[in-house]
């Protein structure tokens, strides 16, 4: 049984929801710390002796030897240290994260935590970072890139969050209404997972699929229980489906990233577009659109659409007006130029981008030169896309976003060169 990254990265969130549980909210740090411990032995001892038969439960002992360790030596155990040696009888059992009513609401361990960690007295953006940090295993580096955030500030503000975790002593017991108010953060934290998956900030890989599976299972979670099948739940659905629809096409034959110009669409999944477009029907109760639901719209667009040219890029647009309206943001803004530049042409495309407020927060991002080289190209202006181009290479964070902006630099080139070869007459 060969182990990698996702293996560790998904059992990273459920095991310190588990170990926060049995030893405390208090201890969330301690939990954390004997987590990555229990990691580091397994690095250590599984190549020599083999994976054991249950992974999951010998990380899980191992995490709750190493934290009864620890708190005997600070002196904090000694009342309660016959009670966690009863613990550790069942070492090959994951120990129950929480009670029956609690468990009765959500039935996912990762998502019950969710819910627990999005408290009241954060702000939303504090709970969705927490949540990717603690329980989804993002880097401050990649909190801070969902974000558009310095990983400085982005490390403040994990840690004031974790502070107000600690002092809580109701983590755990939530009641239905604590759900519905707590929703919108889960949302987002799922939507930003699935998104690190689909075009995130890794320096390994441009396109993380199980990322992205782990997101569709949580919102499906999130879809079969009454108390979160909301309206906003079915849209975002949707739009993984959509997104997820179009992973086989995102990379070709020889591992190159494809953009959606580019995709053979007959590589895409014709399943989950259906799926996603009864989800996005279901969506449509209510009086409120939510951004998932404009998303997902734009998303059903594209892939319904059997080409670029017959994608209605005015109605997409439009969506992203709306958009606008309910979550303006300089990437949102940017989608929104490249739709334009789509619909009116690459001048109008690069007067949008020029109008975007916020605009220093995409310097760090390389698909915002990458779309401005693109327009240029369009004009036939190649220095300046070569420019570009160059400048979106530098910032590259992985080796398939350092392809994908060679063949563009090289295309500039070529594109160069047939423009000479027809002014002398070749």
């Amino acid at each position: 049984m060969e182990l990698g990254d996702h293996f560790f990265r998904r059992e990273s969130g459920r095991l310190v929801a588990a170990l926060t549980h049995l030893f405390g909210v208090h201890n969330l740090a301690l939990a954390e710390d004997v987590v990555q411990d229990a990691f580091c032995r397994a690095l250590e001892v599984w190549p020599f002796r083999g994976v054991p038969e249950n992974p999951s439960a010998w990380l899980m002992t191992t995490a709750k030897r190493r934290a009864i360790d620890v708190l005997r030596r600070e002196r904090t155990a000694r009342t309660f240290a016959p009670e966690y040696g009863r613990l550790l009888e069942s070492e090959w059992t994951m120990v129950p994260l929480v009670d029956a009513h609690f468990g009765a609401a959500i039935g996912d361990d990762l998502l019950r935590l969710m819910f627990s960690c999005c408290h009241p007295r954060l702000s939303e953006e504090a709970q969705v970072a927490l949540v990717l940090h603690v329980l989804c295993g993002f880097s401050v580096h990649e909190v801070a890139a969902a974000f558009l955030a310095s990983p400085a500030a982005t490390q403040k503000r994990i840690v004031r969050a974790k502070k107000v975790l600690a002092g809580s002593r109701r983590l755990f017991d939530l009641a239905d209404e604590d759900f519905i108010a707590r929703l919108s953060a889960v949302h987002r934290a799922v939507y930003l997972l699935f998104n690190e998956g689909y075009h995130g900030a890794s320096t390994e890989s441009a396109i993380r699929v199980e990322l992205c599976q782990e997101a569709l299972h949580l919102a499906a979670v999130l879809v079969e229980h009454p108390l979160t099948s909301t309206p906003a739940t079915l849209a975002l659905a949707a739009l993984m489906c959509f997104h997820s629809a179009r992973l086989p096409a995102r990379v070709d034959g020889s591992g190159h990233l494809t953009s959606l110009f580019d995709q053979d669409r007959s590589q895409w999944d014709r399943h989950l577009i259906t799926e996603g477009m009864q989800l996005l029907d279901r969506s449509a109760t209510g009086l409120n659109v939510t951004e998932y639901h404009i998303e997902a719209a734009i998303a059903s667009l594209h892939t319904c659409a059997r080409s670029m040219e017959e994608t209605e890029w005015a109605r997409i647009v439009n969506l992203y007006d709306t958009l606008m309206v309910l979550r303006p943001s300089p990437v949102v803004a940017l989608n929104r130029a490249i739709a334009i530049a789509q619909y009116e042409g690459a001048e109008r495309g690069l007067d949008a981008i020029d109008a975007i407020e916020d605009r220093g927060r995409l310097t760090t991002y390389p698909f915002y030169f990458a779309a401005l080289g693109d327009m240029e190209l369009r004009r036939e202006r190649r220095d300046a896309a070569r420019f570009h181009f160059r400048t979106a290479l530098a910032l590259a964070r992985s080796p398939a976003e350092r392809m994908f902006l060679e063949r563009r630099i090289a295309a500039c080139d070529a594109d160069e060169r047939v423009c000479l070869a027809r002014q002398n007459g070749e």
